[in-house]
C-alpha cells in the first residue's frame, strides 16, 4: 500500500513491512482460478470482479478513491476484496495501467488464516496496521488543535506507556522497541514488538490493571477503544487470535506464580 503525499519515514518502515505479510497469508493455498488481467480503467475495477473472492495484486497500480477523493494505492504484494460485506464508505478502484490478480476464494482463505496461529497474527498485523497507517495520514492532514489520538506515539526509555489505574481509551501495538508490565511496583511480563497491549481492560470496561513502561525507546501504535472494539466485531477471527495470545499470556503467569509458591511451601 501506498499512502498519497510524503510519509513519515515509521509509516515507510511499517508498510514495507507489511507488504510482505499478504504472501506469508496464501502460502500453500491454491488459487481459486487464472490470474485475472484487466486493462486500465477509470471506472471502478471491482464491479468487473467475481464476488466472494479475495485477489493478490500481481502487477500494476491500483488507485483507491473514497467518495471519488484519492485515498490511498494498492501496488504488487497487497491483497483486494477484504472490504466485502463491512458498512464503510464506498471504495473505488481504477488503474492508469494493465492489472494482474490472482483469485482466492474468500471462505477458502479465512479457512486458511484460522487453521495456523502464525496467520493468525500476520493477519492481525496486516489489518490493523493498514488501519493506523490511514488513520495516522488523516491526522497528519489535520490541524494540531483538532488532531485525534489515532496513530503512532513515541516514548523515550524509562516512560510510561500506560499508567495503572488509568481509564483504558485506546489498545497499542509495539512497533519498534520493548518495554515491560508493572504491578505495584513488581515487574510482570514483559511487552515485545508487535505484542497488541491494553486490551483486557478496554474488553472488562475497568481501568488499567498495570502500568507498562519503555525499557528502550519505543514506536507504539495506537488505536482508539471504539475503533478497535469495531475490528473485533467485523473480523472475528481477529478477535480469536487475541483471544488465544491472552489465554497463553495467562497460563504463562499461573506458572510463574505455581513457581514462586513452591519454595514458600517448601
Amino acid at each position: 500500500m501506498y499512502l498519497l503525499g510524503e510519509q513519515p519515514a515509521y509509516a515507510d518502515r511499517l508498510i514495507n513491512r507489511l507488504q510482505g505479510i499478504p504472501a506469508q497469508l496464501l502460502d500453500g493455498l491454491a488459487p481459486s482460478g487464472d490470474p485475472i488481467e484487466l486493462g486500465s480503467s477509470s471506472s471502478d475495477i471491482t464491479a468487473q470482479l467475481p464476488e466472494q473472492q479475495v485477489f493478490l495484486v500481481q502487477r500494476g497500480l491500483l488507485h483507491a478513491r473514497v467518495d471519488e477523493r484519492p485515498l490511498f494505492y494498492l501496488r504488487e504484494g497487497d491483497l483486494l476484496g477484504l472490504r466485502q460485506g463491512i458498512e464503510l464508505p464506498t471504495c473505488h478502484y481504477c488503474s492508469d495501467e494493465p492489472i494482474t490478480l490472482i483469485p482466492y476464494a474468500r471462505r477458502a482463505v479465512f479457512e486458511h488464516i484460522h487453521a495456523d496461529e502464525q496467520r493468525q497474527e500476520l493477519f492481525t498485523q496486516y489489518l490493523i496496521g493498514h488501519t493506523a497507517l490511514l488513520s495516522d495520514a488523516l491526522a497528519r492532514l489535520k490541524q494540531p488543535e483538532i488532531r485525534p489520538t489515532t496513530g503512532f506515539q513515541y516514548f523515550a526509555e524509562g516512560e510510561e506507556l500506560i499508567r495503572q489505574g488509568d481509564e483504558a481509551d485506546n489498545v497499542f501495538i509495539i512497533i519498534e522497541g520493548h518495554a515491560e508490565a508493572i504491578v505495584d511496583g513488581q515487574k510482570v511480563g514483559d511487552v515485545q514488538r508487535d505484542e497488541i497491549f491494553g486490551a483486557m481492560a478496554v474488553f472488562t470496561q475497568e481501568k488499567r490493571s498495570a502500568s507498562v513502561i519503555a525499557s528502550t525507546a519505543c514506536t507504539v501504535m495506537v488505536i482508539p477503544k471504539d475503533q478497535f472494539l469495531g475490528l473485533m466485531q467485523n473480523n472475528p477471527r481477529i478477535a480469536h487470535s487475541l483471544i488465544e495470545s491472552m489465554a497463553r499470556r495467562i497460563d504463562l503467569l499461573n506458572k510463574e506464580v505455581t513457581q514462586l509458591r513452591l519454595p514458600m511451601t517448601a
